[in-house]
């Protein structure tokens, strides 16, 4: 049987019982601090880059013979959607985080989680305050962001507001537990900004899915930097399958039918004002619009 696996695989094996990533080691079980009271620590991983390689090398037999090196598979299989041999890979990671976040952090099904529970244990008296330079007035042009600054005194209103809330709902939630109330029913009264933590696993390709919509500049700050932990980790312990997902996915833009069309009848650059008036005849939406011109303006196709 031994005489069957690649020679690579089997000195892996004898060497180290299983492949190790030296980046991934290093990042164990040492925590990154996101936010005020939370944390993101890589608990384990399965898998190296060559894992990637590997499952690819299974799937493709002879076909993958004229790539010379790993990392140009891996960067081949990145560029062209190939995203099954990526899921070969797993990591494992102990996060705590405000509620709030969390539930925004689940929207993403593709994981296994096991997180703390109230039911069974007391909740930490650990709540987000968020610092005064991330408290900002709602976007006008954004219906679930944030837009203008607040003046100094406005955001130091805003702590007071939040942390005489905290300690108000903290403390009737110790008051209903001291009456003996269940712990299930005891945690109604607290906020989504109290602090959670659990335990999530995932793979390679649903992680970097996770993190394309997670370290855009669009996402919540909050759960930004949870994205940006965990990426920095990533970025060490995958460092090949990191640059492909940079490359052809993290900083890569994308044309649309309609965007490509009119790419293609007119003459670029122009100016942002002739863009205005030649883009709404062929797309009338005008966010699609105001989104293509910000496409186009890291092009230069506009001036």
């Amino acid at each position: 049987m031994a005489e069957e696996l690649p020679s690579r695989i089997f000195e892996e094996v004898n060497q180290t019982l299983r492949p190790i990533s030296e980046g991934a080691e290093k990042w164990l079980y040492r925590p990154i601090q996101c936010l005020d009271h939370g944390f993101v620590y890589l608990a384990d991983y399965m898998g190296t880059d060559l894992a990637v390689v590997d499952a690819a090398r299974v799937s493709y037999g002879q076909g993958t013979k004229s790539v010379n090196t790993a990392e140009n598979l891996i960067r081949y299989l990145r560029r062209h959607v190939h995203t099954s041999p990526s899921e070969m890979v797993e990591v494992k990671f102990h996060c705590k985080m405000p509620i709030f976040v969390a539930r925004q952090w689940v929207r993403h099904r593709t994981a296994n989680i096991n997180e703390y529970s109230g039911r069974y244990s007391e909740m930490v008296d650990q709540f987000y305050l968020p610092e005064p330079d991330v408290i900002k007035k709602q976007a006008v042009d954004n219906k679930q962001g944030r837009g203008e600054d607040l003046s100094d005194e406005e955001k130091q209103r805003v702590r007071e507001i939040l942390s005489a809330g905290y300690r108000r709902q903290y403390a009737d939630y110790q008051e209903l537990l001291k009456i003996g109330v269940a712990r299930e029913l005891a945690r109604i009264p607290l906020p989504v900004a109290n602090y959670t933590e659990w335990y999530w696993k995932i793979d390679f390709h649903n992680l970097m899915h996770f993190l394309r919509l997670r370290l855009d500049t669009h996402a919540q700050y909050e759960i930004r930097v949870y994205g940006e932990a965990m990426a920095k980790i990533i970025q060490a312990s995958f460092p090949m399958s990191f640059r492909a997902f940079e490359d052809y996915q993290l900083h890569a833009l994308s044309f649309s039918r309609l965007e490509l069309e009119i790419l293609s009848v007119h003459q670029w650059p122009m100016s942002i004002e002739k863009a205005s008036h030649v883009i709404p005849e062929s797309m009338p939406n005008k966010r699609e619009q105001e989104e293509f011109i910000v496409k186009l303006g890291r092009l230069k196709f506009v001036v």
